[in-house]
């Protein structure tokens, strides 16, 4: 396992390239009145990627969380580029961070971060009959790539290194999807 990195300095920021902090002035039907915070994303989106090598294997990366001060196994997820689709940026995520593309990509739903005080919001992805191709991505340092079964997702939410709670649902959406239990 490796080290995490050092952290040099932290510091606060109002407004950062990512999130902008804005206020709503807010009048709900029965007339009360507040004034809420939430964190505005940047961009046009993102993506989480469900990449599954064969009927049963997901494929999951470890990557350094600076949130949480340690490596995480999650799935690839990026921002999307500008005049992308979903699919597009999928595809060009799965080649950056893991080393293949997807000919068949197919978006389950949307999940949100923190709807209370957040605007981001992620397209869930899933990516099938997989063919290796790698693409020079934007992550400091090369992720490892970890096979794990779908069907022994129950061991995989039991790990430590596993909180990441936008890939714990998006591997549940992917396995009823699979078993036909669930239609996107």
């Amino acid at each position: 396992m490796r080290k995490p990195p050092i952290i040099h300095a932290t510091r606060e920021c109002v407004d950062s390239r990512f999130l902008h902090v804005e206020q709503l002035d807010l009048e709900f039907s029965n007339g009360e009145r507040r004034t809420y915070e939430r964190l505005r994303a940047s961009g046009l989106g993102a993506v989480i990627i469900v990449p599954m090598l064969d009927e049963d294997t997901v494929l999951l990366v470890r990557e350094y969380g600076a949130g949480v001060g340690r490596y995480e196994l999650s799935l690839p997820k990026g921002r999307l580029d500008q005049d992308e689709t979903a699919e597009q940026g999928a595809n060009r995520e799965l080649k950056e961070e893991i080393g293949y593309g997807a000919n068949r990509l197919k978006i389950l739903h949307n999940l949100s971060l923190s709807p209370g005080y957040m605007t981001h919001m992620a397209h869930v992805v899933i990516a099938q009959d997989l063919y290796p191709e790698r693409l020079p991505g934007d992550e400091p340092e090369e992720l490892d790539v970890v096979p794990w079964k779908l069907s022994e997702l129950h061991t995989l939410i039991a790990r430590e290194d596993v909180t990441e709670g936008r890939s714990i649902a998006a591997l549940f959406m992917a396995r009823e999807y699979l078993a036909g239990r669930f239609q996107p």
